[in-house]
């Protein structure tokens, strides 16, 4: 269960209410220490030990942590200012947990409750006024702090919501008003959770309706620093209460993150990128106006996949439109997030060499790939050499079977080849001239079945990319696999060391490391193997 900081800030008022009612009812106590500092102390631990019950998530504590300093300051008598209130509450949180800034929730906390107290016009006031200053003042402040917002979570998720001003205000009064009394009255009356169940499945009901209209949400491409910093401060400006004419401005601070492209690959190139998902194949290959992704990396549990985690964060990140998604064969580590890519991606092409009932044939037709297909985009020449028709009746191994793909501009190649054995790669050797490769995707991740020597010879590729696990229980690559690697002089690249890996046809005599571009002082660095 999340519980998010206006719950627990809520359960800390009725906790102190109680405390102090309690406290008043004794004058000895009242004489030892006053109401209102016991009745602030008391609501803070008792929210604490809600903190603590409902999970102790990364919400909850900041939330904690930031009534504590705010309690603090009330104890000691000080009044301050807001914004030195929000930075002793801001740097309480990471000295306690540096790696809070890290987080989205961290950024998203902290810059809508100071454009909520920069903004604060006197409609904190307005819950005495009566309940239509009370529903003017909420939807304020949801407005502003949607328009506050907005460039962040642009930058941090590439995406905004375009209902989620209405999903907040149905939600949020649901939450705090019905679902969270619920719980809380729960402890003492069991029934009551089942009346807090039905209230979640209402709520979701409604939110899932609102999150499948097709304008619910809008994507854009991950923008540098200084674009997002722009906007950042443009929804700043955007949310304040000043003239209009001064608002205005920030209208031109808000365009390079909305219209930001990603560079693509210039006419008759493309670009081959081999994202880090650990013990498995998923590769994005872009040209100049398309996109095609190979395979979709393992599943980790069944809530758990490399499409959710790592691929839809990607095509999302780079603003990509799919147009086709090639699973080579049925392995997990290779289909496992198939689903996730497919649901954001509704009108990519599905070729594969799934059976007929597999489970991705119910939410995409799959067309099977076979020998001779073979397309062309923006002057870059797709064509699969593997595997046959016939071998859909014989239905061999799923290793067997892998989707082939070669990938070409006619001066520079790329082949991606799934987990063919030995048997399928002596097949391909009957069409040594549509082998020839720059760049060569290690068969079966390196393992001691795949990656002959005459097949190498073959291929004969500059460089080789491995997509596999550290130290994963198959034990791939291979070592005598990759000594056959060094014996032709074929440079090895693997993600453990690499992590997302980029070959582009401009710039064919290199790859790049994202582990060596973006280095983080966290990151373990595996140690390089003695010839």
């Amino acid at each position: 269960m999340s519980i998010s900081g206006v719950h627990i800030t809520m359960f800390a008022w009725g906790a102190a209410w109680l405390v102090g009612w309690l406290w008043r009812r004794s004058s000895r106590v009242c004489l030892a220490y006053p109401a209102p500092g016991a009745a602030l102390v008391g609501g803070i631990v008792l929210a604490s030990a809600y903190a603590v019950f409902s999970g102790w998530g990364v919400p909850s504590q900041r939330t904690i942590w930031m009534l504590c300093s705010v309690g603090l300051l009330r104890l000691s008598g000080r009044s301050w200012p807001w914004p030195q209130v929000w930075l002793l509450a801001l740097g309480l949180i990471v000295a306690v947990d540096p790696w809070a800034l890290l987080q989205a929730g961290f950024w998203l906390s902290f810059v809508a409750v100071g454009v909520l107290f920069a903004t604060d016009s006197g409609e904190r006031d307005a819950a005495r006024r009566g309940i239509q200053s009370r529903t003017r003042s909420f939807f304020r402040e949801q407005w502003v702090v949607t328009l506050a917002l907005t460039p962040l979570s642009l930058l941090l998720f590439n995406q905004v919501s375009v209902i989620g001003l209405l999903a907040n205000a149905l939600a949020i009064p649901w939450v705090t008003l019905v679902l969270t009394p619920l719980c809380m009255l729960g402890v003492l009356w069991s029934p009551l959770w089942d009346a807090a169940a039905w209230a979640v499945l209402a709520m979701s009901a409604l939110l899932q309706a609102l999150a499948a209209l097709p304008f619910a949400s809008v994507t854009v491409a991950a923008v540098p620093l200084w674009a997002a910093a722009v906007g950042v401060a443009g929804g700043t400006l955007l949310a304040m209460p000043w003239p209009r004419s001064v608002r205005v401005l920030a209208l031109p601070l808000l365009l390079p993150v909305l219209l930001w492209q990603v560079e693509r690959p210039e006419l008759g190139q493309l670009e081959l990128l081999a994202a880090d998902i650990g013990q498995g194949n998923a590769v994005l290959v872009r040209t100049a106006g398309h996109a095609l992704v190979y395979d979709a990396g393992p599943r980790f549990s069944s809530e758990n996949d490399a499409g959710q985690r790592v691929l839809v964060p990607l095509l999302r990140a780079l603003g990509e439109r799919v147009d086709t998604l090639v699973l080579s064969h049925r392995d997990t580590d290779h289909t496992g997030g198939a689903a996730a890519v497919l649901a954001t991606q509704p009108q990519a092409r599905l070729l594969s060499s799934l059976e007929s009932d597999h489970p991705l044939q119910a939410l995409r037709a799959a067309q099977r790939c076979e020998l001779g297909q073979r397309w062309d985009w923006d002057g870059v020449v797709f064509e699969v050499l593997h595997p046959q028709a016939p071998d859909y009746e014989a239905r061999p191994k799923s290793n067997a079977m892998s989707c082939v793909l070669r990938i070409t501009n006619g001066v520079h190649t790329a082949l991606l080849v799934g987990d063919i054995e030995q048997a399928q790669e002596a097949r391909l050797l009957n069409r040594p001239e549509a082998l020839k490769a720059d760049l060569l995707l290690v068969p079966h991740h390196g393992s001691k079945t795949s990656s002959s020597a005459a097949f190498l010879d073959a291929v004969a590729p500059r460089f080789a990319l491995v997509q596999a696990g550290y130290r994963n229980r198959f034990g791939h690559p291979a070592s005598s696999v990759m000594e056959r690697y060094r014996e032709r002089q074929i440079q090895v690249v693997d993600s453990p060391r690499c992590g997302a890996i980029t070959w582009e046809s401009a710039q064919a005599q290199r790859v790049l490391c994202q582990r060596d571009l973006g280095r983080r002082y966290w990151q373990h660095r595996v140690p390089v193997e003695r010839e």
